[in-house]
């Protein structure tokens, strides 16, 4: 990789908490730094619209179909209340620290990049007469600091600045920049008055070995970058860059050895540059490259937070959605595949987050809808409170928040089998979840009614407004949340109300023999859209209600297809993760061309030759497939549902031979080992306690003989299954 003239072109690296974007020419090499809870305070968080109040003749409006006038009035009654809602009120944005610059005293042309996400290491280089020069970057998480070191033939000679970065913030912010013997350190002030806003940042850039002056550099050194938030300390590190970077590897690379994919490629082709690999059709090859780079970006933006939209880094004032948790997609997007891929502990930054901001999940639900219990906003950073809407985003309609987070609660438990989670976390999260919808949902002549509800970003085509009742994802998350309440709250006092609750979900419906987007009759799909979200019941364990009935399951299939033509006829802008979550619910039906359909596209246009994917086509540096392409390929390859686990279910001719080791299952299984050739397959299963399992075969192979087979997994012991025609 040659110079990157912006920082979305910059390779990364990341310790979750800190993070450097490297970018750049060799006359000015760049490190743009930033920490994962750097969030500029624009406003007092304020408090959610009081819609309460109205809700009886909101629900009037949508009774007569009345959509577009519901969502207005919520506007006009916010801002009535509240004069600032009377434009869309934005969360507070993540940005980036500052940027070291670098300016060598014999800079070159000729600038080459390169990361290795095994170790997380960033080496900028080039070469003159002299010799070679060498940037080297990472960011250590035993040290929790970025470390960077210097050399060049004679020694490293150049001159140090740091600074803000590039732009006008949306806010003041003041700057101040001392120089000492051992290096810089550069102080920020916030204008942000009210309780709770931080007064700034610190950014110290430490010289720990070398002759540095200030900002002059007489020789090889190595320099500590660290973004310091108020109150955090600033620990000492030891000057041996070595060693601190062999600390870091054995750590980084841990999580990142957990699983490892070979698809069977050409050699020639995985020693191709990146660059190369993205301009030529799709192959094994670069989906390996890119299911590392997608582990990797999440590994490295996920410490105390989980990674926002952009990670943990940014490199301006004003990014894309303000860069912080979108839940209604792009969050569970990118964490999708960490239980998979065996890193479940990367997971628990979620619920920290969602746990750190419970009281104004509680805050919403009592001012927006009079209920009890826990609604998430669609956009969160520094608060929870539902403030971002408007009159044709209406997000104050979208009440699956909660919901959908106890999946990933669930799943967690499933994966890991952690029974004091279960009990601790998981389940009370559950109840207080389930006891919003108890409130909110109405049940007319027996059958449940969301009004208002919200399928992300879709309008059906009869009305043209996103406000709706019914939406399909509404009544599946809630279905999903009652059914695991029932089965792990055993003896609950609320059981009686979920389980009524439970009955009258309306059914999912089928419209021109698609699965319908909204159970509501009169609600017409409109499919050409970048989010699925009515395959919300395929994207984790498939529903049975849709992939036990013929019609439901002909249904989703026909769905996948539509929606998969429309990607391709379009030649689509939109977002990457909506592939993702057709990938999902592709591999969920067994649809295995279908579902290396949505990796290709994601690879052959979400993606740079930074190793970093974008939100649209080359365009918008963001996460998101991040986690779902390694996600949908983990579950084209093994799929455990309800007690069964099944191997290759969506293999793709694309990959006729390969291996895979260290994917996760549900029931706190592991596949140490999975590999296939034409015909055959050998799987070494591995369970944390004795567990019994339906293990299956794909189309074309069998266990001994047979589609399926029974086992008994003894625990902590390895079990070879093997797979022939």
């Amino acid at each position: 990789m040659r110079d990157a003239v912006n920082w979305e072109h910059a390779l990364v690296t990341g310790n979750g908490r800190q993070g450097a974007l490297c970018w750049g020419t060799a006359a000015e090499v760049r490190l743009t730094v930033s920490h994962e809870r750097l969030f500029l305070p624009l406003r007092a968080p304020l408090p959610a619209p009081d819609t309460a109040t109205i809700l009886p003749r909101l629900r009037d409006l949508l009774d007569q179909g009345q959509y577009a006038r519901a969502a207005r009035e919520v506007c006009e009654h916010a801002a009535a209340g509240e004069p600032a809602y009377a434009e869309t009120v934005r969360i507070d944005p993540l940005v980036g620290a500052a940027t070291l610059t670098v300016r060598p005293r014999r800079p070159a042309a000729n600038l080459v990049r390169s990361v290795d996400p095994a170790t997380g290491l960033v080496v900028l280089r080039w070469r003159d007469d002299c010799g070679e020069t060498r940037v080297e970057v990472f960011a250590s998480r035993p040290a929790d600091a970025i470390v960077v070191r210097l050399s060049g033939p004679g020694g490293f000679a150049g001159h140090l600045a740091l600074n803000l970065i590039d732009g006008s913030p949306p806010r003041p912010v003041r700057a101040r920049t001392g120089s000492g013997t051992d290096g810089i350190l550069l102080t920020a002030e916030f204008d942000a008055a009210w309780p709770g806003a931080p007064p700034g940042y610190r950014v110290r850039c430490r010289a720990v070995a070398g002759d540095v002056d200030g900002s002059a550099v007489r020789s090889d050194a190595t320099l500590i970058i660290r973004t310091l938030l108020p109150g955090e300390p600033e620990p000492d590190v030891p000057g041996d860059f070595d060693v601190l970077f062999a600390a870091h590897r054995a750590a980084h690379g841990e999580l990142m050895g957990r699983v490892h994919l070979d698809l069977a490629g050409d050699p020639a082709d995985r020693a191709a540059p990146t660059a190369g690999l993205l301009a030529q059709p799709v192959g094994p090859a670069l989906v390996e490259r890119l299911f590392e780079a997608g582990r990797y970006a999440v590994v490295s933006s996920t410490g105390e937070l989980p990674p926002t939209l952009q990670g943990v880094w940014s490199g301006t004032w004003t990014p894309p959605w303000s860069s912080g948790y979108t839940l209604d997609g792009n969050l569970p997007a990118v964490v999708s595949a960490l239980l998979p891929t065996a890193t479940p502990e990367l997971l628990l930054p979620v619920f920290d987050l969602l746990e750190a901001h419970r009281d104004d999940l509680r805050h919403n639900a009592r001012r927006l809808y009079g209920a009890r219990g826990l609604l998430t906003p669609v956009h969160l950073s520094t608060h929870g409170r539902q403030n971002h809407f408007g009159p044709v985003w209406c997000q104050t309609f979208w009440t699956a928040g909660a919901a959908w987070m106890s999946r990933l609660y669930v799943d967690y438990w499933r994966y890991t089998g952690d029974r004091a989670f279960l009990r601790d976390r998981a389940l009370p999260f559950l109840r207080e979840a389930a006891e919003f919808y108890l409130d909110f949902v109405q049940v007319r002549d027996g059958t449940a009614l969301f009004s208002p509800s919200y399928s992300p970003e879709n309008a059906p085509a009869s009305t043209g407004s996103q406000a709706c009742v019914n939406a399909t994802m509404d009544v599946a998350v809630v279905r999903d949340l009652l059914t695991n309440l029932l089965r792990y709250a055993t003896g609950d006092p609320a059981a009686p109300a979920w389980r009524s609750l439970l009955a009258a979900l309306p059914g999912y419906r089928v419209a021109d023999g698609l699965l319908a987007e909204w159970c509501h009759e009169g609600l017409d799909d409109q499919p050409a859209h970048r989010h699925a979200s009515h395959l919300w019941p395929l994207w984790y364990e498939p529903d049975p209600l849709i992939t036990e009935d013929p019609v439901l399951r002909a249904a989703a299939v026909a769905t996948v297809r539509s929606r998969l033509a429309w990607w391709a006829g379009a030649e689509s802008d939109e977002m990457g993760y909506g592939l993702a979550q057709l990938g999902l619910a592709a591999a969920a039906l067994g649809l295995a061309e279908e579902a290396y359909g949505t990796v290709v596209t994601m690879a052959s246009r979400y993606w740079r030759d930074n190793l970093v994917p974008t939100h649209n086509r080359d365009a918008l540096f963001n996460v998101d497939i991040a986690g779902g392409l390694p996600a949908v390929v983990a579950a084209m390859l093994v799929r455990s549902a309800h007690g069964r686990l099944d191997l290759l279910p969506a293999l793709p001719g694309a990959w006729p031979r390969g291996r895979v080791t260290g994917l996760a299952a549900r029931d706190a299984i592991r596949v140490r080992e999975l590999s296939w050739e034409p015909g055959r397959a050998h799987a070494v299963l591995w369970a944390a306690e004795r567990t019994a399992v339906v293990v299956g075969a794909p189309p074309g192979m069998t266990i001994g003989g047979a589609p399926q087979v029974t086992l008994s997994l003894p625990p902590g012991q390895p079990v070879t299954v093997l797979l022939s025609p």
